[in-house]
């Protein structure tokens, strides 16, 4: 499977290039919510303690609740969704995987250094990542006959209507969910996997004990609680995304796609729109595979002045 591992961020390298220092700078390479969670102070314990079965549980019933997961579905809390890709073509023998491109990179560098090879026709799995970053395309149940799926919904909550965790009771299907993008604390490194009791029994084994912290179970577990805040969330993230659709259209950028927390741009010269926006300290996302897509998340508040400007 080839591919770079391109990702967002990287704007230490950025500031090397174009000067400022790094506080200056607004990052929109990545899609993280820019109005985070706020984070309560935690009792002593949380830090202090080698988290307790009682605390895992606690932030175990939050997800189920907040997620609608099936009863007979497992789930596994873990130190970030990216923790659980890493491991999860370990979980069945080495064939042939199929994930619809383009799409999030990590999982072809995940199942390749399984031993897994790419292919479409009848594959042995499939990874749908649901919605699509960075297109946000979505799929449906018609897209999972393979014996092995996984559906990364990494950005899902944002569009809780439209998940699949419905089907994860399914034998052989995976749900993936990353705390660190809707609620805009990626640093806190949260992820849970949902699905059959065996499989998720056996990721739990890989990732050993203690796995999550302390404080990623409190705070995930008063977070996953507050339905309130994710619903005001949903409808600030919508507003935002018009809004910027709307300064890059008068820019001259046509909309590709996206979801409420990055948005895709189709311009005549995706390079060139990245190197503007940067010596505006302003860092984007452009992709190896394509010269005219840039992407953009979401500023923050009190950045939108200075992001009008430099576009």
């Amino acid at each position: 499977m080839a591919g770079g591992r391109d990702h967002g961020g990287g704007v230490d390298d950025a500031v090397a290039r174009y000067g400022g220092r790094r506080a200056d700078w607004i990052d929109l390479s990545t899609g993280i919510n820019p109005v985070p969670y706020p984070v309560p102070a935690l009792e002593a314990g949380a830090w202090t303690a080698l988290p307790d079965r009682a605390a895992q549980q606690e932030l175990i019933d939050a997800a189920r609740e907040f997620w609608g997961v099936p009863d007979d579905a497992a789930i596994l809390a873990a130190p970030g969704a990216s923790s659980l890709i890493a491991r999860i073509p370990g979980l069945a023998p080495a064939g042939r995987v199929h994930i619809p491109a383009p799409t999030y990179n990590e999982h072809a560098a995940a199942f390749a250094a399984h031993g897994w090879r790419e292919g479409d026709d009848t594959p042995d799995a499939r990874v749908l990542v649901h919605p699509n970053n960075p297109t946000g395309g979505w799929y449906s149940s018609d897209d999972l006959g393979a014996p092995f799926t996984v559906i990364d919904e990494s950005f899902c909550d944002v569009s809780p209507y439209q998940s699949l965790v419905s089907y994860a009771d399914r034998e052989g299907t995976l749900i993936l969910k990353s705390f660190g993008k809707f609620w805009g604390l990626a640093g806190l490194r949260l992820g849970f996997a949902i699905g059959p009791q065996a499989l998720i029994d056996r990721l739990r084994e890989m990732l050993g004990p203690w796995a999550v912290s302390g404080p990623a179970l409190a705070i995930g577990t008063m977070a996953l609680s507050d339905r309130g805040w994710a619903a005001d969330t949903r409808t600030r993230l919508n507003e935002d995304a018009a809004h910027l659709d709307a300064l890059m259209v008068r820019a001259g950028a046509g909309v590709v796609g996206g979801t409420s927390l990055f948005r895709l741009y189709r311009v005549n010269d995706a390079a060139a729109w990245q190197d503007r926006l940067a010596q505006h300290h302003v860092w984007s996302r452009i992709f190896p595979y394509s010269d005219s897509w840039i992407r953009l998340g979401l500023p923050a508040p009190d950045s939108w002045a200075r992001l009008e400007q430099a576009i």
